[in-house]
């Protein structure tokens, strides 16, 4: 259930004879090791220094520690650099990426491949059968300091071999991507560029499809591992350890070659960088933002097909953070139950020392560097006795879906229009809305199931699959569109029959002309109440009457049966107002939670968290049966009880 990142690398075998049976004492079952260990493992090509690891991995089969061994492919050490030169990743401005911190490899280079594919098959031989080592980490948090897209000649070569496998015939590419404007039309695929270092803007259509090239190297780059795994080191389960508010690149698609899902949680990292340290509440500097990591949760939890594990949680302060605060007391200990609430099979931390040299040494860990304990010790020491007193059921699906897509992310970072237009912005104002309401919400890819379901949001799908618009007119339940939904075709251009393009089969209206706009610069009327709005407005033509207003009258939102469509960028406060009233048509009993309290269940389990800085009473029945805590929730506490 508990876990620990762990690099037997820079320590003495003193100190790592000390950890195992201190780890197993604090209530540790799983340990991650390895990952940046390549010039460990391989000093110089071809000589191996296999003792160290030998001896650490016999040590933690006999303290009976479950090892998580990662590939080292995240850091390709310097002798391979050198050998190999043409590895380096190239940055949008054209400069080399130099060797001197990790992450330095370009994903389509065909001589790295080749490496991985040697060291990864050494690692496994060795291995892949040894009674510690029970799964993998595939490489280390792919796509990390913006490492996904590549402008390199490896990656041209590549781009233009995708081009054309895609597209078959130049002629065919032209048309797609509208070539005839600004005279882009190209003879041949040998023509194609990287869309990088233009004198404006790149076409967008280049853009989309260098974006999806992108993430496919990283998928593909991630197949290569698992292949080799499957072969040489069966029966162990395979990962990746994926990031909180990434889209580089499409994990539902990568986590199809894995076993299950993990992500590396720092809810303080992740809030201060996600909102800014001044829009933020007081108390949420330090306890991180009630739906930050509850998001991400949901959302690997499905990119696992169910199944994910926390690789890396916030044990104190980070050092990569605008700002870097000490966690409020009881954090720790609240994260992980947060965590294991949402289905997560095990909770990891990062890391067990503190390392006092090197670019990490302003990360804390569980102990000091002096090896004495730091507060997040003593947090996880207690939710392990607390863990080993509660049965936990299987998680249930939810009555309520939200819709996650990571082209349209991309959609959205190539042309935004304007300022603050944000996809994962736009997506959380949803989700954050609804789990203020007490709802659980399943975070689903767009070819997902929607079977069982009440309702589905879809905060924004710009591009409208097939599959999409036949799962969404089968789907029996309610449906409330975001803007932008249906604005592209596949090949990033306006719809024929203008936005929202195919949903116009479930919906009868046409957006003709849209506009950015300052926050809250807009007024929304609904049900006799005033909200302001911005960011995003869409001027619609229909003769469905409107559900919601503009204050010059224009309709604002939407509705045809059951699908709902906003025309624009709802706040808050709205969407909160707004879900409190429709969710009740599909059935669901909202519950107005205090600020900053939250609730999840699985199985028969309610859980509560306590992420503001005063204390808060649950909604519990009269006789609920608590397992944790009780029905008054002080600041950073937790509460659990039964339905």
């Amino acid at each position: 259930m508990l876990g620990v990142c762990y690099y037997p690398e820079h320590w003495s075998k003193e100190q790592i004879t000390s950890d195992i049976p201190r780890m197993r004492e604090l209530g540790i079952q799983w340990v991650r090791i390895g990952e940046f260990a390549w010039s460990l493992i391989e000093p110089a090509p071809g000589k191996f220094e296999w003792q160290w690891l030998d001896e650490v991995l016999n040590l933690f089969e006999l303290e009976e520690l479950k090892v998580i061994l990662g590939t080292p492919t995240a850091t390709p050490p310097k002798w391979l650099v050198d050998r190999y030169p043409d590895i380096l990743p190239v940055d949008k401005e054209g400069r080399i990426r130099k060797f001197g911190s990790r992450r330095h490899y370009c994903f389509s280079n065909s001589n790295y491949r080749e490496e991985v594919r040697r060291i990864v098959s050494i690692l496994a031989q060795r291995y892949g059968n040894h009674r510690a080592v029970s799964g993998w980490q595939l490489d280390n948090e792919y796509g990390c300091h913006d490492t996904v897209r590549c402008y390199c000649p490896s990656c041209q070569k590549a781009f233009r071999m995708w081009l054309e496998n895609r597209y078959g015939d130049i002629d065919t590419l032209n048309e797609a991507w509208g070539t005839s404007f600004w005279s882009q039309r190209y003879r041949s695929f040998e023509e194609i560029e990287l869309p990088n270092l233009t004198v404006t803007t790149p076409n967008p259509s280049h853009l989309m499809d260098y974006f999806r090239f992108s993430s496919n190297q990283v998928c593909s780059f991630n197949q290569l591992q698992v292949e080799i795994l499957r072969e040489l080191s069966p029966h162990r389960f395979i990962t990746h350890n994926f990031m909180g508010g990434f889209v580089d690149f499409d994990h539902f698609t990568l986590a199809q070659d894995l076993d299950l899902a993990s992500w590396d949680s720092y809810p303080l990292g992740h809030t201060i960088s996600f909102f800014g340290s001044t829009d933020l509440e007081e108390s949420y500097i330090r306890r991180g933002h009630p739906d930050i990591s509850a998001f991400s949760n949901d959302l690997y939890r499905e990119v696992g097909g169910g199944r994910f594990w926390i690789m890396e949680q916030q044990a104190g302060p980070v050092n990569w953070a605008p700002y870097n605060p000490i966690p409020a007391p009881g954090m720790v200990r609240l994260w992980t139950l947060e965590a294991i609430a949402h289905g997560a099979e095990v909770v990891s931390y990062f890391r067990w020392r503190q390392v006092p040299f090197a670019q990490e040494q302003m990360h804390s860990g569980l102990l000091h560097p002096d090896s004495t304990p730091g507060p997040g010790f003593y947090e996880v020491q207690k939710v392990a006795r607390e863990l080993a007193n509660i049965e936990l059921p299987s998680v249930r699906k939810s009555s309520v879906a939200l819709i996650f897509d990571y082209e349209a992310a991309w959609v959205f970072e190539i042309q935004p229009h304007g300022e603050g237009v944000s996809y994962l912005h736009l997506v959380f104002q949803f989700y954050s809305a609804l789990r203020q309401l007490g709802l659980d919400v399943d975070v689903l890819s767009p070819r997902a199931s929607l079977e069982g379901y009440k309702l589905v949001v879809v905060p924004s799908l710009p591009i409208v699959s097939k599959e999409a618009l036949e799962s969404l007119r089968d789907f029996a339940g309610i449906v409330v569109f975001g803007p932008r939904t249906g604005s592209k075709t596949e090949t990033y251009s306006i719809p024929p029959v203008l936005p929202p393009g195919p949903l116009q089969e479930l919906i009868s209206l046409k957006v003709t002309q849209v506009e950015s706009l300052p926050p809250q610069m807009e007024k929304v009327h609904w049900q006799n109440r005033e909200y302001p709005v911005g960011i995003w407005k869409e001027w619609v033509e229909t003769e469905l009457q409107p559900e919601m207003t503009f204050a010059d009258g224009r309709g604002a939102a939407f509705r045809y049966d059951r699908y709902y469509y906003f025309a624009f960028w709802p706040g808050e406060a709205l969407l909160v107002d707004f879900f409190a009233w429709l969710v009740k048509e599909a059935g669901l009993n909202p519950e107005r939670l205090p600020k900053g309290l939250r609730l999840r269940r699985r199985g028969d389990l309610v859980f509560a968290f306590n992420f503001a800085a005063q204390g808060s009473e649950v909604p519990a029945p009269a006789t609920a049966h608590f397992l944790l805590g009780s029905r008054e929730i002080q600041p950073g506490e937790v509460a659990i009880w039964r339905e």
